[in-house]
C-alpha cells in the first residue's frame, strides 16, 4: 500500500546545505502552507518548549537510498549497522524526525532552534513535546553513537 504525503509547510533560513555538525544554534522558520493554515494551526503551541519535527529529505537522490548496513558517516572504524540502527538522511522513506526548541510563532511562521534540515525542506508535521511522550526508564546507546554526536548539537 502507498500512501501520498503533502508537506503541511517548509522550512524557511537557516542552513542551505546538510553539513553533518553544530546543529544547536542554528535557528530557522517553518512557513505553514496558508493555503491550506491559519494562525489558528498553531494556536497554543507557544506554550509548549519544544516541537517535534517531521521533515522529507527531498534531496536525497533515489540511487543514494540505504536499506541494508553501511558505517555511519562513512568511517569504517564504526561498525557496520543497518540503516534502521542509525539517523542518516538515505533512509527509505527519507522521513527526518527533530526535537527542537520554540523560539517564536508569528501568524503562519514557526521560528525554531536546532532543526537539522535545511532551508527548502518540505515539513510533514509538527507535534509539541510532552514529557509523557518521552521514553520511560533508563536509555543505552553504544560508544560509536555517542562519539558520532559530540558535536552534532
Amino acid at each position: 500500500m502507498d500512501y501520498t504525503v503533502t508537506p503541511i509547510g517548509y522550512v524557511r533560513g537557516g542552513r542551505t546545505e546538510a553539513v553533518d555538525d553544530d546543529w544547536g544554534e542554528e535557528r530557522a522558520v517553518i512557513e505553514l502552507d496558508t493555503s491550506r493554515f491559519g494562525p489558528e494551526a498553531l494556536a497554543g503551541l507557544a506554550d509548549f518548549s519544544h516541537a517535534e519535527v517531521i521533515f522529507l529529505f527531498d534531496r536525497v537522490a533515489p540511487e543514494k537510498i540505504e536499506t541494508g548496513a553501511r558505517h555511519p558517516r562513512n568511517r569504517k572504524d564504526w561498525p557496520l549497522v543497518g540503516i534502521f540502527a542509525q539517523r542518516g538522511k538515505n533512509r527509505p522513506n527519507r522521513i527526518g524526525l527533530t526535537t527542537c526548541g520554540i523560539v517564536s510563532i508569528d501568524g503562519t511562521r514557526l521560528e525554531v532552534a536546532g532543526l537539522d534540515a535545511i532551508d527548502g525542506t518540505p515539513v510533514l508535521d509538527i507535534k509539541p513535546l510532552m514529557r509523557e511522550f518521552q521514553p520511560r526508564g533508563k536509555q543505552r546507546q553504544p560508544a560509536w553513537a555517542n562519539e558520532l554526536m559530540e558535536g552534532y548539537w
